[in-house]
């Protein structure tokens, strides 16, 4: 008896630690801290201590199990939250950052299911600045209100996505999130589809995106965002919330010379069918809207990698964007400059600065101010940003 004991015993151990052998979690994380100089908040200075402005401070868990044959099942459940006060992030989300399930092919890709990014996030932001190093946790350096969504401040709830596998240097995603509204299959859907391609120094990649009922599916994704009311927060964009689509194509390119990387960035951005969706809040111009309005957007970067811990990079870009009640519209010009010092693997300091000017008639039909992203707009057509951070990564 103490024999077959013992042999039990040896068997459940062996097949506990092949299991472990098969499968793993990790916890990973990064806090960011730092302060930020708004130079006119709505008319006034202002100083504050801010939490992920280099990159939003995060808590994760991954996790993959292999089964067999080269298919693993995989998930990730990430929250976001700011050391400076502590709060949740992403509208008071618990895991808001992203939180999905799937299985992995090493032949066929991936398919995922849940709360995740836009594909056009994925392989095609990191050629902007505004994704790739200017303030990217907090937005500022993205694209005037982050009309293209290139800093992915919306995130997409109830999605399928596949991720294909690596193919002489091309790869392709697309995803669909369900809209969930019972008898309308469209209401509220988004998909999108993206493809990069990689050789040696060059990089370039291009994605599209259709968001239906956008200021509900797109841009109300987080538990604090409206059901009923105006979801689109920057003036940039705030008038054109009835519209029942919205399209955006974007496009980047970048190539590395030696410790040089130059790059450009494109998008385009439509509100098609205004005065289809109701919207709580707007006014009568606004309600009264009808057409589409479209943004064009152009960027030009460098990057200069000075030693391996440190870098220096600067962006220029001018957004159009088309306003109804005024057909000369509304431009923004925004430079950003930053660089990063890297004291560890681990560890780093940057400091970041944006300078944007607007000129023309925002969406509202008011006068442009300058309204750097995820800051107070400022009451003037000028408005600078600083920020001087410090983050870790375990």
């Amino acid at each position: 008896m103490k024999m077959i004991h013992r042999a039990f015993v040896l068997a459940w151990s062996g097949a506990v630690l092949s299991a472990h052998a098969q499968s793993n979690v990790t916890l990973y994380g990064l806090v960011d801290v730092g302060f930020t100089y708004n130079q006119n908040s709505g008319g006034h200075q202002q100083f504050s201590q801010t939490g992920g402005a280099g990159a939003g401070s995060r808590v994760g868990f991954r996790g993959s199990e292999d089964l067999g044959a080269g298919l693993s099942s995989v998930f990730v459940l990430e929250n976001g939250f700011s050391p400076a006060n502590g709060k949740l992030s992403q509208g008071g989300a618990l895991f808001g950052r992203q939180a999905y399930v799937g299985f992995s092919s090493t032949r066929y890709g991936a398919l995922t299911f849940g709360h995740q990014y836009s594909t056009v996030y994925d392989i095609v932001s990191p050629l902007s600045s505004g994704a790739a190093w200017a303030a990217t946790g907090a937005g500022y350096g993205t694209h005037a209100g982050d009309v293209d969504n290139v800093d992915s401040f919306n995130r997409l709830n109830n999605t399928i996505k596949y991720v294909s596998p690596t193919l002489r240097g091309f790869i392709f995603e697309g995803l669909y999130g369900l809209g969930g509204v019972a008898g309308d299959m469209t209401r509220n859907q988004v998909w999108t589809v993206s493809a990069a391609y990689a050789n040696g120094p060059v990089k370039a990649a291009a994605g599209y995106v259709v968001a239906n009922q956008p200021n509900f599916s797109f841009w109300g994704s987080k538990p604090s965002d409206s059901a009923t009311a105006n979801n689109f927060t920057s003036p940039i964009l705030a008038g054109f919330a009835t519209a029942h689509q919205q399209r955006i194509f974007t496009a980047g390119a970048s190539y590395q010379v030696s410790a040089l990387t130059l790059g450009a960035f494109y998008s385009r951005v439509q509100f098609a069918d205004l005065g289809s969706t109701p919207v709580g809040g707007l006014t009568a111009a606004e309600n009264a809207y009808r057409g589409s309005a479209v943004f064009n957007t152009y960027e030009v970067n460098a990057r200069y990698q000075v030693t391996p811990s440190l870098f220096f990079a600067t962006a220029y870009n001018l957004t159009r964007g088309g306003s109804l009640t005024d057909k000369s519209g509304a431009t923004y010009q925004q430079i950003n400059a930053g660089a990063d010092y890297f004291l560890s693997k681990r560890t780093d300091i940057y400091a970041d600065a944006i300078l944007q000017r607007a000129a023309g008639v925002n969406s509202t039909g008011a006068r442009a101010t300058a309204a750097i992203s995820n800051v107070t707009p400022s009451s003037t057509p000028n408005q600078i940003v600083g920020v001087l951070g410090l983050r870790t990564r375990f």
